[in-house]
């Protein structure tokens, strides 16, 4: 007998209803959490990405343009019209989709949903109106920032209504709750209230096995020694991995919005690792979770405490005064700007410098623009005042609402309708371990920075009393994005060749933010692949047109792009046992496992 025909006996009924009961118990305990974060969220003591005053008046704008254009409304409507009749035709008749399978998204990849006509009914109204509703904001001045926010939001609006994403209308979540005779639901219901518990009482979307990985066991494992601390970071040593090592040592500064790790995943998939293993002698800043004693740090504080301390300490351990330096997002908008920096200091101790993922014009950011306006950073102002920091969930729910079908709504469907569990993934685990971020760094960044586009501006930024001019740096800098990247899009790095004083190498790699930049060599699964180009045309669409496509790994590339510049080699630099800069604690050290 299969296991859906088989009648549940007494004891599974039994046991059944005292789940159900601790279920209601901690339902009854979740919601008192949830009543708690809505009331702090109605006060002002929760930061909330959603501003409904400009969002309001966004909707207010576009409605009224689109008011003065009624065929274009009237158009969307007899579009979506078409497709919820031809949808009850299909229901009426029996009749399959166009191409068997029906539409080739992710959400509706189960074949349930062409299988079941009810189900397919549903999806196909709702591919119809999403279609006619995207098409008539598609048509919206692509320059304004309401119709920006507009587009956005109701595109999380309709994503949100995907009939995948409700019990009734999803086909295959009702087939596994009918398969398991309920235990789906009851397993979605306790994956719901384990991610409110973890969020105290804010949905936290398990996106990854939690219990999965522990930093400096499963992650972050290459052996090292923290060798030099401050109030803002730590800076970690590596042992070396050959004989003997290149002559110019190599800082990696991260950024700061997540735990250094992403740069030394697994032994598989650890740039650190990969360059050690290349003979580069590596050292990599592990940022401070910020509290509110770090209130005051500002950006010019990370740039001095940050990699100009490490560059100091380092230059004491290897007796080099040049250094090779890379920086991640954030941590190479940090990068850049002490580059400019040291220029204008006249110091010329930087070697090379590599930036991933990392913006220096913002005139077009993409839709990661919608979260931040003036009124919105008054409002994030008066929210830091008190606590001294932003929350890090912040950051971490405005990145997923950039991808939410991806990063929201498939954890949504397969956890709580489902009942399934989050499988191990090592990006998306470091994804969602994510920091503090003190106010003083935070609000000076995103005034100057971000909203007033200063960095790209000669004399636009003065950190430490000091003008900075990034057309004064002629440090040879390699410029690495990625072509899906909806955090730093590459349309919009590109224009850093252009601003620059020195030799610039661009190359542009596949995937996205993360997994285009951790895209390892491997022997059996060539990923992504990267374009390179000799020259670099005003236009980014006409460098996509005239670059070389590469397939594998982007790591050898630039690897011998560094290596090229520093052909000396010196005896293998162990991390010191006694003196000035010895060892602290083994990496990974204790910053990365603050909570």
């Amino acid at each position: 007998m299969s296991t859906e025909d088989r009648t549940p006996d007494a004891a599974e009924i039994a046991q059944t209803g005292l789940r159900l009961m601790l279920l209601t118990h901690r339902a009854l305990v979740a919601s008192g959490k949830m009543q708690a974060h809505s009331l702090a969220m109605a006060t002002g003591a929760e930061y909330a990405l959603m501003d409904s005053v400009s969002l309001a008046q966004s909707y207010g704008n576009v409605w009224a343009e689109l008011l003065r254009h009624p065929q274009e409304l009237w158009s969307a409507q007899l579009k979506a019209g078409a497709g919820i009749a031809r949808a009850w035709t299909a229901l009426l008749t029996g009749a399959a989709t166009v191409d068997g399978d029906g539409p080739h998204d992710r959400r509706f990849k189960d074949r349930s949903w062409s299988e079941d006509p009810a189900s397919r009914m549903y999806r196909d109204v709702y591919l119809a109106f999403e279609e006619a509703v995207g098409e008539l904001l598609d048509d919206l001045d692509q320059e304004s920032k309401d119709s920006l926010r507009v587009k956005f939001y109701t595109r999380q609006a309709l994503s949100a209504l995907s009939p995948a994403n409700f019990l009734a209308t999803n086909a295959g979540a009702r087939n596994e709750l009918i398969k398991t005779h309920g235990e789906s639901l009851l397993h979605g219901i306790e994956n719901l209230l384990d991610d409110l518990e973890h969020g105290e009482g804010r949905l936290a979307i398990a996106t990854n096995d939690r219990s999965a990985f522990e930093v400096g066991k499963d992650l972050a494992t290459t052996e090292g020694e923290v060798v030099f601390q401050n109030e803002l970071m730590q800076l970690i040593q590596y042992h070396p991995r050959t004989d003997r090592q290149h002559a110019i040592p190599f800082l990696f500064v991260p950024a700061w919005i997540n735990k250094f790790y992403i740069l030394d995943m697994q032994p598989k998939n650890s740039l650190i690792r990969y360059m050690l293993d290349r003979g580069h002698s590596v050292f990599v800043i592990s940022w401070v979770n910020p509290t509110r004693d770090h209130a005051d740090m500002d950006f010019a504080d990370y740039m001095t405490l940050g990699p100009l301390a490490a560059l100091d300490a380092m230059r004491d351990i290897t007796r080099q005064d040049k250094a090779n330096v890379l920086g991640f997002c954030i941590g190479g908008i940090l990068v850049i700007a002490m580059l400019a920096y040291l220029a204008a200091m006249s110091d010329d101790r930087i070697n090379s410098a590599t930036t991933l993922a990392t913006l220096v014009d913002f005139e077009d950011v993409g839709e990661i623009g919608v979260f931040v306006d003036d009124h919105l950073l008054d409002m994030m102002r008066g929210h830091m005042a008190e606590k001294g920091y932003l929350e890090a969930h912040n950051l971490q729910d405005m990145f997923s609402m950039l991808r939410e079908n991806d990063l929201i709504w498939s954890f949504y469907e397969a956890n709580y309708l489902r009942g399934h569990k989050p499988r191990p993934f090592d990006l998306l685990y470091w994804n969602a371990d994510s920091t503090r971020l003190p106010a003083a760094m935070l609000l000076w960044y995103l005034e100057k920075v971000y909203l007033e586009n200063r960095l790209r501006q000669p004399g636009g930024l003065e950190l430490n009393g000091v003008r900075i001019d990034i057309s004064k740096i002629t440090t040879p800098c390699f410029i690495f994005a990625t072509h899906d990247d909806h955090i730093a899009p590459w349309r919009s790095i590109y224009p850093t060749t252009g601003l620059l004083g020195g030799e610039v190498e661009f190359v542009l790699g596949g995937s996205g933010h993360i997994a285009g930049v951790i895209n390892p060599p491997s022997p059996t699964h060539q990923k992504y692949g990267y374009r390179t180009s000799a020259s670099y045309p005003e236009d980014p669409e006409e460098f996509l047109a005239r670059a070389t496509q590469h397939e594998g790994s982007w790591w050898p590339y630039w690897a011998e792009w560094i290596e090229a510049s520093d052909g000396q080699t010196v005896a293998a630099r162990k991390p010191a046992k006694r003196g000035k800069y010895k060892s602290i604690e083994p990496a990974p050290g204790s910053y990365v496992r603050s909570t």
